[in-house]
């Protein structure tokens, strides 16, 4: 790209999946403009940031309770394409416009700026098989209601992908999901994966401040890492496994990351938290003093915890590919995982990680203990990790290029 381009990338938590690919192309010389509704809280040097306001839009009649999530992304859109009519006010008219539209934000998006080339990140589609709906009959059984809302949940994804000219998935598993009608338009390219930052370093430590440790390579450390504590990142899987782990290995430690409310799916019952429910399920059966819940940290931390741990585990529903484990692969841990269909996309059982059925956690203890027992042995599985990072999904090898071919006017 030699000519001056303009590109507008929209976001709810802008940069999001953007956070690369927005500072390279203002690197280049072209305008970025970024459009989201929170503050970023990464440095984008070179990308003019707007936000647009929700609350300051007027509120209707309280829709029927089946059109509740539909109408709060209809405000979103409607914010955001009065943000958009500002700009254009202003004199910006954007040549490409790169929108994650899971938020509702590019409902409106086409009608404010009708010549841009429009591209959308197509990150997940809802349906009744194959994904994270019903997946876990714990948590969610089908019904005629479940199903009709999963239907009207789709509805402001059908609207981007209508008038889409091109789209991206960061996954095959995550194109798969969308219609058939629509997946020979999706482009499948990873945000990219920085194999130089997230490498092993044998003189990597993480101290435990309140506990009064260490944790160095070698140590028996087992690691799980999720945005939040809950179902849909296994968390009650993995707690549930502790009983038996913690009795097969008396010098295990783990270290647990994550937040205490809800990304994904439903909310606990009131006053409580899932974290708390599935700690108080096993706490009688554990160790407490081994038990390690550091809440989130900073992404520099959670890089140390990667180089020192000796397993890294990591559970999720058939749903979104978590940056945390590619990382984790990159950083040349020991994985530990489940046998979900968005983690057979990366990894092999017995080449480069272990994979356990999601709903056994007996089996996934069994074999985090086994690999605690083995790991001098299972250095193979280490190396295989990074280098399929290295060779799949290397950031400036292989995932930038294909994303700037792609977003080239």
């Amino acid at each position: 790209m030699t000519a001056r381009t303009k590109y507008l990338f929209i976001h709810q938590n802008f940069p999001g999946q953007f956070k690369h690919i927005a500072p390279v192309l203002a690197a280049q010389g072209h305008e970025v403009v970024g459009l989201g509704m929170n503050q970023p809280t990464v440095p984008l040097p070179g990308v003019s940031y707007f936000r647009h306001d929700v609350g300051a839009m007027p509120h209707g009649p309280r829709p029927p309770a089946q059109l509740k999530d539909l109408y709060g992304k209809v405000l979103r859109a409607e914010s955001a394409a009065a943000r958009m009519e500002w700009l254009k006010a202003q004199g910006f008219e954007p040549d490409v416009i790169f929108v994650h539209p899971g938020w509702g934000e590019a409902l409106f998006v086409r009608d404010v700026f009708p010549k841009a080339k429009l591209l959308i990140y197509a990150e997940y589609y809802y349906a009744g098989e194959g994904g994270d709906a019903f997946f876990d009959p714990e948590f969610s059984q089908p019904s005629s209601a479940a199903l009709q809302r999963l239907r009207i949940r789709n509805t402001h994804l059908l609207h981007a992908m209508s008038v889409a000219d091109g789209a991206l998935s960061p996954t095959e598993f995550q194109r798969d999901r969308h219609p058939a009608w629509f997946r020979d338009r999706i482009t499948v390219i990873h945000d990219g994966i920085d194999t130089q930052r997230f490498r092993p370093d044998p003189a990597a430590y993480v101290q435990l401040q309140t506990a009064g440790i260490t944790l160095r390579p070698g140590d028996e450390v087992v690691v799980f890492v999720a945005r939040q504590l809950e179902p849909y990142r296994g968390y009650h899987i993995f707690m549930r496994s502790l009983p038996a782990l913690m009795k097969q290995r008396p010098n295990a430690r783990v270290v647990i990351v994550g937040g205490d409310g809800v990304s994904y799916g439903a909310a606990p019952p009131a006053g409580k938290s899932w974290k708390q429910i599935f700690l108080d399920e096993v706490k009688g059966g554990i160790d407490m003093k081994r038990i390690h819940f550091v809440g989130k940290v900073p992404h520099t931390v959670l890089t140390q915890l990667m180089q020192v741990s000796a397993v890294y585990t990591y559970l999720t529903y058939p749903f979104v590919l978590s940056w945390s484990l590619m990382e984790a692969m990159s950083t040349g841990c020991l994985i530990v995982a489940s046998k979900t269909a968005p983690v057979e996309e990366v990894i092999e059982h017995g080449k480069n990680g272990l994979l356990v059925d999601f709903f056994d956690p007996q089996a996934f203890a069994a074999t985090v203990a086994d690999a605690l027992e083995r790991r001098a042995s299972l250095q193979h599985l280490r190396d295989a990790a990074r280098q399929t990072i290295i060779d799949r999904y290397d950031m400036q090898q292989h995932c930038m290029p294909a994303l700037l071919r792609f977003v080239e006017p």
